[in-house]
This record gives C-alpha cells, sequence and structure tokens, in this order.
C-alpha cells in the first residue's frame, strides 16, 4: 500500500506559522504542513497534491484545503489546473532574487543597527543558536541545520525589533529556501555558514559597519551565486 504522502506534514504543521493570528485555524496547519514539505523537498515539482489524501492526513474538510492552496498558490509554490489537479511548481530563481533582495535590505539594517547600539549582551541568544547549529552540522542534520539557521536570523531579528519584517520575509521566501536546501549538501556549504555567521556576530560585537556589511553581503549572497551550478546538478527543479 502506497503511504500517504501528507501524514508527515501532519507532525511539523506547526513548524512555519509566521503570523501567530493564524495559529490554530486549520487552513494554517494545511499550508504550513505542506509549505513545510514543499521547502524541505519532501514534495518535489510536478508532485500532485491530491486533496482527498491531504483532507485525511490533517483531518479537516475541503474548505481550508482551498484556503491553504491558495495561499500556496499566491506565493508561487504550487500550480492549479481548473478541473484537474494541483502540483508543486517549479523553483521561480526571479522570484528567489527578489525576494533575497528585499531580505538582503532588511538584515544589512538589523546588522547595522546591532553594531550601533553596541549592547553584546543582545547576541546571546544568536551565540546559543549558533552552537547549537554547529552541534547539527557535525551531525549533518540537514534538517535541524535549517531549523536552527531560520531562528539564528530570527534571534537578530528580534532585538533590532522588527520581527515581525523578518516573519514577512520568511513567508515570501519559499523559491529561495528552496535554493539553500539544495546547495546545503554541497561539501563545504555548512562550514561556509556557521563560518558566515560568526563573523556577522563578531562584528557586530565590535562595532564594526564596515565589516558587519561585509559579513552580511557574503552570507546571504552564497546561494544565488551559487544558482548556475545548482541548476545543472538538479535540472528536474528548474
Amino acid at each position: 500500500m502506497t503511504a500517504n504522502p501528507f501524514s508527515a506534514a501532519l507532525s511539523s504543521a506547526n513548524e512555519e506559522q509566521f503570523r501567530p493570528s493564524a495559529q490554530g485555524s486549520a487552513s494554517a496547519r494545511v499550508y504550513s504542513g505542506i509549505r513545510s514539505q514543499i521547502i524541505s523537498l519532501e514534495l518535489q515539482p510536478y508532485s500532485n497534491l491530491v486533496r482527498t489524501e491531504i483532507a485525511e492526513s490533517f483531518g479537516v474538510s475541503q474548505s481550508p484545503i482551498r484556503e491553504a492552496i491558495h495561499r500556496l498558490e499566491q506565493e508561487g509554490l504550487v500550480v492549479s489546473y481548473p478541473q484537474s489537479r494541483t502540483v508543486v511548481a517549479k523553483i521561480d530563481v526571479d522570484h528567489a532574487r527578489e525576494t533575497q533582495f528585499l531580505r538582503v535590505s532588511i538584515e544589512l539594517e538589523v546588522a547595522r543597527t546591532l553594531a550601533r547600539m553596541a549592547q553584546p549582551e543582545l547576541l546571546r541568544p544568536a551565540r546559543r543558536v549558533l552552537a547549537m547549529q554547529k552541534m547539527a552540522g557535525d551531525d549533518q542534520d540537514i534538517n535541524e541545520f535549517t531549523a536552527l539557521d531560520r531562528l539564528f536570523h530570527q534571534s537578530l531579528a528580534e532585538p533590532a525589533g522588527v520581527v515581525s519584517l523578518y516573519h514577512l520575509v520568511s513567508s515570501r521566501s519559499g523559491h529561495i529556501d528552496r535554493l539553500r536546501r539544495l546547495n546545503l549538501p554541497d561539501p563545504g556549504k555548512i562550514i561556509s555558514v556557521l563560518q558566515h555567521h560568526t563573523e556577522i556576530l563578531d562584528a557586530i560585537e565590535a562595532g564594526d559597519l564596515t565589516k558587519t556589511e561585509d559579513a552580511v553581503r557574503r552570507h546571504l549572497g552564497g546561494t544565488l551565486a551559487a544558482v548556475p551550478q545548482i541548476m545543472e546538478q538538479y535540472p528536474h527543479y528548474f
């Protein structure tokens, strides 16, 4: 008997609740669960989203499924064909570039703000997350490493007072996140991410705006710079 492809999503449905007001609603659970599977590459491009299977896995009616799929369509992560089917979309590199442009702008200002504040204690949560991320990297636990990566960046946005902007960008980052997921297994990528995170924190703590900006740009530019190689290695995602 073929396993229901959405059964694993139910346990991770709350991992990507970007807006607190959406927590607990049926459509948000379905949206978060399917989105998590798309970004983690469990659901690959052209995978068929069977609504009866989704309803069975999440224990919901068709109405919240329609709402969830509509949200995924708005983000460009799925494509629906009227009176036919809904499938996972290919990675849209142009969309990824646009989202990354916005993310770089916000994270540069976050880092500059923290560097000017000159309060090293504000970086303690990020340093704790980085320590856990190093352990996940040593274990080659890509799922845990990715989750901690998101938490690292959120832990910088919070003391800067712009965590809502972080959540906003995160909710539109499905395509760039899939690119990162494809890029992470590359040799040296995990080590590079950890090194960049360390450099960002050290530069912020030193109050050096130039080094802070350079570290953020190097860190956030790595995946897009590798797009040609990623596309060559994984052509079925594009």
